[in-house]
């Protein structure tokens, strides 16, 4: 354990580089560590309500339309994300803005204060979760929205109490680390249900038997999408789409985000018991934005489009938007993908469900500790039209490059082959 406090409290990255170093391993799922830090802090029973959200997919949609729609009915809203993109800061949001990095750092401060009064260690994620928990706390916000970071049962987010659970969906994704079935996985899912409170499950499978199992054991009331509400684009006008519940009818806008984690955040909203208008629904269903979220962006005069979908449900959600997006903009008849992956993704599925649509790949390793190999990517690529490169910022120039007026640059397999591409486009500026 390195007990060396970072004596530059004033550089948020010194103190993240401690954060990495501090415990033994990134990873190390389990409550036991982090409780008693927690209590130290006195952040386990916040003077709030919570909404939490777990799942495969759809958590940074969800909790960013949930904290969205708060904020525009004038809550104070904590929201706490991740993994980050481009800054660290973008885990930690207050009213809608990233935290600055000096309330980080105080907040780390006291993080490892009390982790070194319970001679404690604390990974990474966990430190960093309990310090925007601390940063919630101080700032009196009513209202905190909690993205889990893994699984659900034993991740550091679930040492709070939340007073609705939402579960997105179940796909196969970290099977290392929480089973290799759906039912494993729900199970560790289902871990974020309490005693008595309102359950939204808003994947498209049935319904797992280890969350019904939980809501039973912990008679909770769950709202289960398709059975107890639904939600449908409208037919008139293709720019609204209608949520409905028992006793609930609503229009609402269409947002950027994806309309079934929108609808998910509507449902968790309507069973919170807080008294939220339709107008503020509408308002933060427009006003919220994900980066790399099926995120559109014009460079040097090419369509780019950002998806940081990595396991087989995310990208299959990614071509649905794919197809509506080339349905409308028929110039583009061609996709040229910058593609790389961490090596404990199921790649080749990925891989499988993308190749009808991408014509070129370009490919390169990332420079993480999970990185595929090349040799990985390419077995997995075998076949297809693929170009090497070292680097992803290399594969991007040379996309920018080549790429036709009729083709389309795709960036996606991992978050950290985005963030590679928006480091490049920060120092290009």
């Amino acid at each position: 354990m390195n007990n060396t406090a970072p004596l530059n409290t004033d550089d948020l990255q010194t103190w993240l580089d401690y954060w990495s170093h501090v415990h033994v391993t990134g990873i190390d799922l389990g409550l036991e560590r982090v409780i008693p830090v927690a209590e130290a802090l006195g952040v386990v029973k916040p003077n709030a309500k919570v909404l939490t959200v777990a799942g495969t997919n759809g958590k940074g949609s969800t909790t960013t339309t949930l904290a969205a729609i708060l904020n525009a009915q004038g809550l104070n809203v904590g929201l706490y994300q991740s993994p980050h993109i481009y800054r660290f800061n973008e885990r930690v949001k207050l009213a809608g803005q990233e935290v600055d990095d000096q309330t980080l750092i105080d907040a780390f401060v006291q993080v490892d204060q009390a982790r070194r009064e319970c001679d404690l260690s604390l990974s990474f994620f966990e430190a960093t979760t309990l310090a925007a928990f601390v940063i919630f706390k101080q700032k009196q916000c009513d209202v905190w929205v909690l993205e889990v970071g893994l699984g659900g049962r034993l991740d550091v987010v679930n040492v709070i109490d939340p007073d609705v659970a939402v579960i997105t969906n179940i796909g196969l994704d970290h099977t290392d680390w929480l089973g290799d079935s759906i039912e494993k996985i729900a199970f560790e899912k289902a871990g974020i249900i309490r005693p008595n409170i309102p359950v939204i499950f808003a994947g498209q499978q049935d319904l797992p038997l280890a969350i019904q199992n939980k809501v039973e054991q912990c008679q909770a009331q769950l709202y289960a999408v398709n059975r107890d509400y639904f939600y449908a684009l409208s037919d008139q006008d293709q720019q609204s789409w209608n949520f409905a519940s028992s006793g609930t009818t609503l229009k609402l806008p269409l947002g950027t985000l994806a309309l079934e984690n929108i609808s998910t955040a509507v449902a968790a909203i309507l069973v919170s018991g807080l008294n939220i208008s339709q107008e503020a629904m509408a308002r933060g269903i427009e006003n919220a934005q994900l980066a790399g979220r099926f995120e559109i962006r014009q460079i040097n005069n090419k369509t780019v489009i950002f998806d940081a979908g990595h396991n087989p449900h995310g990208v299959d959600f990614l071509l649905k938007q794919l197809r509506k997006f080339l349905e409308y903009n028929k110039q583009y008849t061609e996709v040229v993908s910058i593609f790389s992956m961490l090596s404990d993704k199921d790649i080749n599925s990925v891989v499988k469900s993308l190749k009808n649509t991408v014509l070129k790949w370009k490919i390169a390793p990332l420079t993480v500790p999970r990185a595929a190999s090349m040799e990985q990517l390419q077995a997995a690529l075998q076949g297809e039209t693929v170009e090497q490169f070292n680097c992803v910022q290399a594969a991007f120039q040379s996309a920018l490059a080549d790429t036709k007026n009729n083709q389309l640059i795709l960036v996606c397999g991992s978050f950290h082959t985005l963030e590679a591409v928006w480091e490049y486009l920060e120092e290009c500026q």
